[in-house]
């Protein structure tokens, strides 16, 4: 199997609520990156809402997306944990935890009403979180003459790169993030156009934002 190249998460914490029948979903979604991660989340929301009568929840975790975990906490089965982790997994989000807490209303809302519920709760938490695309990149620091600044930047702006981190010294440094199917293309352009004399090395790799997306 070809290994992940990308994918989607929450770059910060989203809240989201929804009422029926006065019943209160509170949704939120946090980024993690490990089960002890998403369980001490689930946790905080248990302490911070500890006269609530659930708390369900969902994660998923990998860049594959190969970790899952869904919790009804107390609701009939499959109408509070799975409609969540159908939102995460619906909207490609990966490394992340989706918890529900309900204030019961008094009115019991039956099978369908619970999932529409919590999904509802999950989506509006959800979109009120900032989604990032996570891309296998390399890191790239570089550093050129003063004379070639304006070339340089010219050149990594018709790639769609920003440098970041510039060093005004002798010299300019800067840091790029360039995917990893690219890095070798943008660094041998920048060698060709600074005529070897640009510094070029390769700070780290893995996996690392780009643009702020959407996972619609």
């Amino acid at each position: 199997m070809a290994a992940q190249k990308e994918y989607l998460t929450v770059g910060s914490t989203g809240k989201g609520e929804y009422s029926e029948k006065k019943s209160r979903f509170l949704g939120e979604i946090h980024p993690v990156t490990s089960e002890e991660e998403a369980a001490a989340v689930v946790a905080q929301a248990r302490k911070r809402y500890y006269d609530a009568r659930h708390h369900c929840y969902a994660w998923i975790l990998g860049e594959d997306g190969s970790v899952k975990k869904a919790s009804d906490d107390g609701e009939p089965s499959g109408t509070a944990g799975v409609p969540i982790l159908k939102v995460l997994d619906g909207a490609g989000i990966r490394n992340a935890v989706a918890v529900v807490t309900r204030y019961f209303g008094g009115t019991l809302l039956g099978t369908g009403g619970l999932v529409r519920s919590y999904t509802q709760a999950a989506q509006a938490a959800l979109k009120d979180a900032r989604i990032v695309r996570m891309c296998q990149c390399s890191i790239i620091g570089v550093e050129i003459d003063y004379s070639l600044l304006d070339k340089t930047l010219y050149y990594l702006r018709q790639q769609g790169i920003d440098p970041y981190d510039q060093v005004y010294t002798d010299k300019v440094s800067f840091m790029l993030t360039i995917r990893e199917d690219m890095a070798d293309q943008i660094c041998s352009g920048l060698t060709a156009l600074s005529g070897a004399s640009a510094q070029i090395i390769t700070v780290d790799e893995g996996f690392f934002p780009l643009e702020a997306g959407g996972a619609d």
